[in-house]
C-alpha cells in the first residue's frame, strides 16, 4: 500500500508523474458514463509501461478459452468487454519532436480527477531537448448528457522559446486487449475516411458482428482566437489521422478542442452507424466545448443530488466514499436492461468486464436507495432475460431440471473456465434469488414477483432440488463438491453458506407461491400452469428444509464453514509474517488451500444477507471466530466485515474495515489497482456506510435505522429513496434528522421507535451511544 494520492472531499489529485504508479493511476482516473468508459492514458505519445483501454459498453467478444485440458461442460470462450478505438489520440510534436513523458522530464505535474463536476484534468510543464520548456493543460470527459459523446481541451504554452506546434488527432483502431488468451486482435475494419471537416473509422467484431463507429472533429485557437487552416489527412489500416502545424510565439497558448461520438450498432442500425455518429457529434460541435463541459457539472450535480454521503472531519474517509460513488455512477446509470455490471467497470480488463453475483449480492442495494426502483428493477430484468439460458447451463452440466445461472457471463450463457468456481461455485444462483427478494423488501414492488420474479424463483429452486442428495449416513440432505463465497477453498462437502442459501431460496419461493396463491389467483394458476410446478416438487422443497444438513462446531457455537474446516491448523492472520501477505502473491495456490485462510466472508456472506434470522451472540461467535482467519484479498469482504461489526458494537473494527473498502484502490491495498478499480465492491463501501454506520434495513415495512458515528467523525449524512419518498438522514453527535424532500410519507423506525415522516416533514431522536 502506498498512499500518493492527495486527500481532497472532493477530487483525486496526483501532484507529481512516477512512470512506476502511471498504470495504477491510469485505473483510478478513469471516466466513464454507463455507456463507454475511457482509462486515464495521456492524449500524446507515451511509450512507456501503459494499459491503453477504451470501453464501449456491452460490445465484447468471445475469445477461445485457453486452458491446459479440457473437461466436459466447459465453456468455449470467455467474453471479453472490448478494447475500442483510441479516441483521445492527440499526437504534439514540438519543433518536430514528439511530446513523451517518458522520453522528457515533467515539472509540476499536476492530474485531477473532479468528481463533482465529472472530468480529468491535467497540467504540467515539459523539458524537451535543449531546455526548451512548454506548459501543457488538458481536460476531458464524456458526456452524461449526450451519452455518446466524448470532448478534449488540449492547450500548449511554450515558455521559454518560440517555434513551431504540430497536432495530430487520430483515431485508431488497431489495438488490443492485453488480457487476450492468443493475443488476437478482435477487430476487423468496416470503412473510413479522413476529412478536413470530420473524419470517421468503423470497425466491427470478428465474431457476433458488433459494429462501432468513431466520429471526429476538431478546432484550433491561438490565445482564445479560432484559426482557419487546413489540416494535412492521412489514412491507413484501422487508423484516421488529421494534422496541423502553427507557428507559436513564446507566451502564447495554442489549444485544440477534439469531439468525437462513438455510436455503436447496439444502438442504430448497420447502414445508420455513420450518419447517427455524425449527427450526435456535429451537434455537439455546434454546442462547443464550454457548454458541454456546464452540462457535464448540471448532470452530476443531480447524480450527487440524489447519491452523495457527506462526512465531517474524515477528510479520507469523505475522499474514499466519493470516489466510490463516483466510479459507481459512471459505470452504470440503468438505463439500458441489456447492461449489467463488471468487476472492474470501464476501468481495466481484468475479469473480461463481464457479469458476476456481485451485482446481485453488492451493488442492487446501492441502486435501491439512490435512484429510481426502475434502475434496480432493470438489473433483475437483466438475470430474467436470461432464464432460458440460465436453463441451458443446467442442461450442460447434466441437470434435467432447473436453472443454474452462469458464473461469468455477458448474454446468460457461462463464460467462465475455472472448474472450481464455473461448476462449483453454485452460490450465486441464491444471491440472484435474494436480489429479487431486497427488491420487493425494500420497494415494496410485489408486482414484481407475479410479472417475473416467480418465473426465476421457481427455476432456481428446482436446480437446488436435484443438485442436494439425501445422505444415508447423516440422514440429513447434502450439497457436495462446491466452493463457497470462500475462493480459497475448493471442492468442499457441505459449505455452510451455499446449504443455507439454498434452503433460503425455497423457503422464499414457498413463500412467494402462498402469497400469489392468496393474492393473484388467477395469475398464480396461470403462473402454476406454465411452469408445469406439482405439488410434489413444492412437497420436496419442503422436505429439504426441513432436513438440510448444516455443519456446526457445538463447542464453539459457530457454523463451520464446511465439512472438516476444524482439521486445519487454526493460527489467526496477525500470526503469519507480514511478509507472506497478500497470500495470492505470496504463497502455493496448494498451500492456500489447505490452510485455514480466508479470502472473504463466507459464513459471515450468510448473517449478512439473513440477518433477521440471527440473534446478535449468534453473529457474534461467528464474526469472532471467522474475522481473525480472514485475509481480506477478495475485495468484496471488508464491507461485510464492516457492517456485521456495526452491528456488533465493535466500533473501530468497523471503521478499519470501512476504510480499507473505502480506500482499496486509491491506496491500492491489494497490490493490484493497475488491473482497474474494483467497481462492484465500491457498491460495498456504500453499504458499509449506510447499512454498517447508519444501520439502515427495511423490516416490516419500515425503513430501520440504528446509526452510530465512529470516534473519526463529527456527523455524517445522506440521501436515500424509499418507496416515493426521498429522505435525508443527518446523524450528528447528539442526535439523528430526517427530512422528507417529497409530497410522500415515510415510516421509519430508530432504534425502537417508530415514526411517519410527513410530507416534507421533519423527525429528531436521540443517538444512542453505540449500535444496539
Amino acid at each position: 500500500m502506498k498512499q500518493y494520492l492527495k486527500l481532497d472531499e472532493w477530487s483525486i489529485i496526483e501532484e507529481s508523474f512516477d512512470p512506476a504508479l502511471h498504470e495504477i493511476s491510469e485505473s483510478i482516473f478513469s471516466i466513464g458514463n454507463g455507456y463507454m468508459g475511457q482509462r486515464a492514458n495521456f492524449e500524446e505519445r507515451y511509450s512507456g509501461p501503459s494499459l491503453q483501454g477504451s470501453y464501449m459498453a456491452g460490445v465484447y467478444y468471445p475469445d477461445k478459452t485457453r486452458v491446459g485440458w479440457w473437461k466436459n461442460g466447459y465453456p468455449e470462450y470467455f467474453a471479453k468487454v472490448l478494447n475500442s478505438t483510441n479516441w483521445i489520440g492527440i499526437d504534439v510534436l514540438i519543433n518536430g519532436t514528439p511530446l513523451d513523458l517518458a522520453q522528457c522530464e515533467a515539472k509540476d505535474f499536476v492530474r485531477q480527477l473532479n468528481m463533482k463536476e465529472g472530468y480529468l484534468s491535467r497540467r504540467f510543464v515539459a523539458v524537451m531537448e535543449g531546455g526548451r520548456e512548454v506548459q501543457i493543460e488538458a481536460v476531458r470527459f464524456v458526456s452524461m448528457k449526450r451519452q455518446e459523446i466524448g470532448a478534449i481541451r488540449y492547450a500548449v504554452t511554450p515558455l521559454n522559446f518560440s517555434g513551431s506546434i504540430r497536432f495530430v488527432p487520430y483515431l485508431d483502431g488497431d489495438v488490443q486487449n492485453k488480457d487476450s488468451n492468443y493475443d488476437e486482435k478482435f477487430w476487423l475494419e468496416v470503412e473510413k475516411a479522413a476529412a478536413a471537416d470530420l473524419s470517421y473509422l468503423t470497425l466491427k467484431t470478428k465474431k457476433l458482428d458488433f459494429h462501432v463507429t468513431s466520429v471526429m472533429a476538431f478546432d484550433v485557437f491561438k490565445n482564445g482566437q479560432k484559426l482557419e487552416f487546413v489540416p494535412s489527412l492521412s489514412e491507413r489500416e484501422k487508423f484516421v489521422s488529421a494534422e496541423a502545424v502553427f507557428d507559436i510565439e513564446q507566451g502564447e497558448t495554442l489549444t485544440l478542442y477534439k469531439y468525437v461520438a462513438n455510436v455503436t450498432s447496439r444502438n442504430h442500425g448497420l447502414g445508420q452507424l455513420v450518419d447517427a455518429g455524425k449527427k450526435a457529434l456535429l451537434e455537439a460541435h455546434a454546442a462547443g466545448f464550454d457548454t458541454l463541459l456546464r452540462e457535464q457539472a448540471e448532470a452530476w450535480a443531480e447524480k450527487w443530488k440524489g447519491s452523495d454521503i457527506i462526512i465531517e472531519g474524515d477528510v479520507s474517509a469523505q475522499q474514499g466514499i466519493r470516489f466510490n460513488i463516483f466510479q459507481l455512477n459512471q459505470t452504470y446509470t440503468g438505463e439500458d436492461d441489456r447492461l449489467n455490471i463488471g468487476p472492474k467497470g470501464f476501468t481495466g480488463e481484468k475479469y473480461g468486464g463481464s457479469t458476476y453475483w456481485d451485482t446481485e449480492a453488492y451493488c442492487v442495494p446501492f441502486y435501491l436507495s439512490t435512484a429510481d426502483s426502475t434502475i434496480a428493477r432493470n438489473l433483475l430484468i437483466y438475470r430474467y432475460k436470461h432464464l432460458e439460458k440460465a436453463k441451458e447451463n443446467a442442461r450442460k452440466l447434466g441437470f434435467t431440471k432447473g436453472a443454474l445461472y452462469p458464473m461469468v457471463t455477458m448474454n446468460g450463457e457461462e463464460c467462465h473456465n475455472e472448474w472450481e468456481i464455473t461448476f462449483e461455485e453454485i452460490h450465486r444462483n441464491g444471491a440472484i434469488a435474494y436480489a429479487i427478494y431486497n427488491y420487493v423488501n425494500y420497494t415494496g414492488d410485489k408486482s414484481y414477483l407475479s410479472q417475473y420474479g416467480l418465473e426465476v424463483l421457481a427455476e432456481i429452486s428446482r436446480f437446488w432440488e436435484e443438485r442436494v442428495n439425501f445422505s444415508n449416513l447423516k440422514g440429513k440432505y447434502v450439497i457436495l463438491g462446491v466452493t463457497g463465497p470462500n475462493e480459497y477453498e475448493n471442492n468442499v462437502n457441505n459449505n455452510w453458506y451455499t446449504n443455507r442459501i439454498a434452503v433460503w431460496t425455497l423457503e422464499y419461493t414457498l413463500e412467494v407461491l402462498d402469497y400469489l396463491k392468496a393474492n393473484e389467483n388467477a395469475r398464480y394458476l396461470e403462473l402454476v400452469d406454465m411452469l408445469k410446478l406439482t405439488d410434489e416438487e413444492t412437497a420436496k422443497w419442503r422436505h429439504i428444509i426441513d432436513n438440510m444438513y448444516y455443519p456446526v462446531d457445538e463447542e464453539r457455537g459457530v457454523f463451520l464453514q464446511q465439512d472438516g474446516f476444524l482439521d486445519k491448523e487454526i493460527v489467526p492472520v496477525k500470526d503469519l509474517p507480514p511478509e507472506n501477505l497478500p497470500l495470492n502473491q505470496n504463497w502455493s495456490w496448494d498451500r492456500i488451500l489447505r490452510s485455514c485462510y480466508i479470502k472473504q466472508a463466507d459464513v459471515l456472506q450468510g448473517l449478512y444477507f439473513l440477518g433477521d434470522r440471527y440473534d446478535l451472540e449468534t453473529k457474534k461467535r461467528n464474526f469472532d471466530f471467522y474475522e481473525p482467519l480472514t485475509v481480506h484479498e477478495s475485495s468484496l469482504s471488508p464491507c461485510l466485515h464492516a457492517i456485521i461489526a456495526c452491528e456488533l458494537g465493535y466500533q473501530e473494527k468497523a471503521y478499519e474495515m470501512y476504510l480499507r473498502t473505502a480506500r482499496l484502490d486509491l491506496d491500492n491495498y491489494n497490490n493490484d489497482t493497475e488491473d482497474g478499480c474494483h467497481t462492484t465492491s465500491m457498491a460495498g463501501t456504500w453499504m458499509s456506510v449506510i447499512q454498517g454506520f447508519a444501520g439502515l434495513r427495511v423490516r416490516n415495512d419500515e425503513l430501520v435505522l440504528k446509526p452510530f458515528i465512529p470516534s473519526h467523525w463529527k456527523s455524517f449524512s445522506f440521501n436515500v429513496m424509499f418507496r416515493g419518498a426521498t429522505l435525508n438522514v443527518n446523524v450528528t453527535e447528539e442526535s439523528i434528522i430526517v427530512t422528507n424532500e417529497t409530497d410522500v410519507p415515510a415510516a421509519i423506525r430508530i432504534y425502537d421507535n417508530s415514526y411517519t415522516v410527513g410530507a416534507h416533514g421533519e423527525i429528531r431522536a436521540q443517538r444512542a451511544t453505540v449500535a444496539v
